[in-house]
């Protein structure tokens, strides 16, 4: 366990980037999985990351296994304004902000090995959550949001256990570690002219869009959880899994730093609202429950599916408190729970390859009146495709592709008193590609 803390910080430099499930939620944790949409999920246990989707799935295998998996997701965000408006309700300046999106590179990693007769234990270290938007300096949304990324590490130990031949049972523990930065550009032009007026603020050029400053929030916080797992073979064809992740609770604590104008007149320079602060906020990550089935119709072909379900309406509101007395800095979200549907096949080729595919849709918990610039979400419609190169009885390469189709995302967002009101629309879509190492001692 000496490499543990080595692993942690890997996998923080690393785990960031646009989410690929609903919210703000990722679900690569193998390249089999991404190759199949994970399709089957909680079922399937065709390697050791069924740690993440379902403990019970290491019963499935023997001995001692070692996995190591790497997602490059990249998601693409585009805005184009059509009409955004000031607190003054003039024309918002600025550019559509770039692509939104960034590359990230999401790791997994995953051992087990045999605790006893019928007993098997394992541990995940692996991003089950990550967000990454990050917009140009000067584009037209800049008072809601220049950059907003979320890392997750989850520290995941787990024990299963096989009471019959036909059912096993898992259950797992939780350590996660979650690191939260956000900023947004502050318009301490229309500020000094609604606090000072023009006859203060204009011969300093203290103007309307025209003295940016800057705040950025950052934070952190461990917090802890369980998962459980069932999976129940009634016959050597057919499986059936069903798993729980439980909410974690965070209680993030932080800084608040504040950019200033160098011209900004004393009252403003000194107001407290603006002065460097410690800062406070709660994030609960969401319950996720999953129920998957696989049905061997011959030795040749599998089919796959799952539905799962998360609990992300818990998320009403992103509330920052400032240790300074300024006012909390509030913006409603009202998130909905969500589905998602997935079907897949594997084509056991030969003894050395397999081939897969799947396809799933996957519901966004963001309401349209609530969306941000922060998380521009919509449904997804994924279509996947992998492969897997077995060289040896002792090790087995994957590889997984998929494309993540997103409607056109419309946005129309006010941000009192003086962030004005975003309008536009969002084109997005997301590629995914992974690589996935296991080898049995």
């Amino acid at each position: 366990m000496k490499l543990l803390p080595f692993i942690v910080a890997m996998l923080l430099c690393a785990g960031s980037g646009a989410a690929c499930a609903s919210g703000f939620a990722l679900s690569e944790m193998s390249a089999a999985g991404v190759g199949s949409a994970n399709a089957g999920g909680a079922a399937a246990a065709e390697d050791i990351s069924t740690i993440f989707f379902n403990p019970a799935g290491l019963m499935r295998s023997s001995g001692r296994q070692f996995m190591a998996s790497g997602s490059g997701i990249r998601p693409s965000a585009k805005f184009e304004n059509r009409g955004s408006l000031s607190a003054l309700g003039t024309p918002l300046a600025g550019g559509n902000g770039g692509d939104a999106g960034t590359w990230a590179f999401v790791p997994a990693l995953f051992y087990a090995m045999d605790a006893g007769p019928g007993l098997r234990f394992g541990i995940g270290v692996h991003a089950p959550f990550g967000l990454k938007t990050d917009y140009e300096a000067g584009w037209v949304g800049r008072y809601q949001a220049l950059k907003s990324e979320l890392r997750a590490v989850n520290i995941n130990p787990v024990l299963a256990y096989r009471p019959s031949d036909s059912l096993s049972l898992g259950i797992g523990v939780s350590a996660q570690y979650i690191d939260v930065e956000l900023s947004r550009a502050i318009d301490f032009g229309t500020i000094c002219l609604g606090a000072l007026g023009a006859a203060r603020c204009a011969p300093a050029g203290l103007l309307p869009q025209a003295a940016d400053g800057k705040v950025t929030v950052d934070g952190s916080d461990w917090g802890y959880g369980f998962n459980l797992g069932a999976l129940y073979a009634p016959g050597p064809a057919a499986r059936f899994g069903i798993a729980w992740r439980s909410r974690i609770i965070h209680r993030l604590s932080g800084d608040a730093r504040f950019e200033r104008p160098a011209r900004l007149p004393a009252p403003l320079a000194a107001a407290p609202a603006f002065a460097n602060t410690g800062s406070r906020a709660d994030v609960d990550l969401p319950e996720l429950a999953s129920l998957s089935a696989t049905l061997e119709l011959n030795p040749k072909w599998t089919l796959m599916s799952d539905l799962s379900w998360q609990h992300w309406s818990r998320f009403r509101e992103l509330r920052i408190r400032f240790d300074n007395g300024a006012p909390d800095s509030v913006t409603p979200q009202q998130w909905r729970n969500t589905f998602r549907f997935a079907v897949g096949v594997n084509h056991h080729y030969s003894d050395r390859w397999k081939l897969r595919s799947g396809i799933a849709w996957d519901q966004t918990p963001v309401k349209s009146a609530f969306r941000t610039p922060r998380i521009p979400d919509n449904n997804r419609l994924w279509l996947a495709l992998g492969a897997q190169y077995r060289p040896s009885q002792q090790s087995a390469w994957d590889i997984g592709y998929a494309h993540l189709f997103m409607n056109d995302t419309s946005i129309n967002k006010a941000e009192p008193p003086v962030g004005g009101t975003l309008i536009g629309n969002y084109s997005s879509d997301v590629n995914i590609l992974s690589v996935q190492y296991n080898y049995s001692f």
